[in-house]
Parts: structure tokens; sequence; C-alpha cells
């Protein structure tokens, strides 16, 4: 009997982990910057039954001294988002203070180029992929809220939908912090870079493709004034976009809570995007 309970224990085991949902360390090169960064990939339960399934893809960036595996050590439910929504999550690595920025003084620093162009396209290669803006949508987290919205709007021909957790998305509230200055110069020499290198700035595009956009932030958050400036900017300019204000720090609870609102609407903006287009 203790061998046969023994036996059922491990073939119950084996099960779950093949009828689960996984997640891949990968490595992913940087031509722009000539390295090797690692990077998550949180792949859903049917990944592994299919394989002729596609999917979309929700890249999602960390924030000031973060890295690439900070999501899914504090959120490991983002593997059941992937599951229930039926979409991969992919978190790259995005350097302690990069701002996701090609940098216009340190041309050893080009995160723009990386995130929205490099780990796109390997991801692509190596995943079975929607390879088409309509499966692909970028957001994050403070720093990385404001790459979202930055890379989002900048390259609305490879994302169709950004988003924005607790964003740093105005960046006159941050001035002598985050090393940012280090990235695009002093606000003295410098000044114009403080408007044009930020997602206010990233804003003033106008994009003719289909696009939907998803911005929150915490009553409580040092943020939160800089994420009503863009709200309403982004109202003046009439571009459609979701904007959420509800009770939060700027802390891992809020972000926690945030996460899921967000994959849900980048999933149901996949599905109707992708319909349109008729891409499967």
């Amino acid at each position: 009997m203790k061998r046969m309970a023994l036996l059922l224990t491990l073939v119950l085991s084996i099960s779950a982990s093949a009828w689960s949902a996984s997640v891949d360390s990968i490595s992913v090169t940087s031509k722009a910057m000539n390295k090797t960064f690692s990077c998550v990939v949180i792949k859903p339960t049917t990944y592994k039954r299919s394989k002729s399934k596609r999917y979309p893809v929700v890249y999602l960036l960390h924030g000031y001294s973060g890295r690439f595996s900070n999501w899914i050590i504090r959120v490991p439910e983002l593997k059941d988002l992937a599951d229930r929504e039926q979409l991969l999550i992919v978190c790259p690595e995005g350097g302690y203070s990069s701002w996701y920025w090609d940098s216009p003084l340190d041309s050893s620093s080009r995160y723009e180029t990386y995130v929205a162009l490099e780990v796109p396209d390997q991801i692509d290669q190596l995943y079975r992929t929607i390879a088409d803006r309509a499966g692909r949508a970028v957001t994050g987290l403070s720093m990385g809220g404001h790459g979202g919205i930055y890379l989002g709007f900048r390259h609305a021909d490879r994302f169709s939908a950004c988003g924005s957790m607790s964003g740093a998305v105005d960046l006159s509230y941050s001035i002598n912090k985050y090393d940012i200055a280090k990235r695009i110069g002093d606000t003295i020499n410098h000044r114009q870079n403080w408007y044009q290198y930020s997602a206010l700035a990233a804003v003033d595009q106008t994009i003719q493709l289909p696009f939907a956009v998803i911005i929150d932030c915490g009553l409580d958050d040092h943020l939160i004034q800089g994420n009503r400036n863009l709200h309403a900017k982004m109202m003046q300019r009439k571009i459609a976009h979701d904007y959420i204000e509800r009770p939060g720090k700027h802390d891992w609870n809020y972000w926690r809570n945030a996460v899921p609102y967000q994959v849900l609407f980048f999933s149901r903006h996949f599905q109707q995007a992708m319909k349109t287009k008729g891409v499967q």
C-alpha cells in the first residue's frame, strides 16, 4: 500500500507539473550594447499542449534599481494570469537606471532599442508568438511605467497597446533623483531633454493605428500628480485611454493588485485587435 501511495503521489506530482504554467529564464542578446541579458518568459499551460497555437505577449518592465526577475519573484501569480488570459508575459532586463532610453550622453546605454526592438524580435524567434503589433503590449511599474508609455507611443508600429503602473511619467517630479541626469544630462545644460525624453512628450505623437492605453496610480503615491498631468494632456489631445486612481502607495502591494487589471485590459484588447486585423 505504501508503494502504491508513493507511486500515486509521484504520478500526481508529474501530472501537475505537466499541466501548469511554466517560467523560462533565457538570455537575450543586444547588438546595440554588445551585451547579453537575462529575461523571464512566462508561458501558459496550453503552450505545452499545442505545437501550432500562437500567443500574444505582454512585455512587463521593472522599476528603478530593479532587474528582470523582480516581477516573477514578487508576483508569482503572474503564472495564473498567463494561464487565465492565454498569453505570454515577458520580463526583460532594463538596467539599474536606464529609464528605457537610448541615452543621448552614453552610447553604451541603449535600452530603448533593446526593449522595443531587440527583445521582441528574439522572443518572436524563440517562441510561438503572434509576431505582429496586434499581439504586443508593453507596461511596467515606476521607471518601467514611464518605459511602458514612452516605448509604447514611440514604437506604435511595434506595440498596439501600452500601460503604466505608478509611472514616473512626468520627469519634472524626479529632478536630481534616480540617476536621470546621468542618462539625459542636467536641467541647466540639457533642459530640453527633460521634456523630450519624458512620457509627457511621447504622447505628443499622433498614432493613426488602433492603440489602447491604460494608466493607474495610487492616491498616496508621490508620483500621483505627474500621472494626473499625463491624463489631463491625453484628455486635451483626445487620446483614448483608461485612467485609474485608487487607494495605494508606491509599493509592491499596489503593483501586485494592479497588474491583473492591466493584463485583463491587454487580453481584451488583443482579442479585438486580432479579430479586426484577421491575425491568428
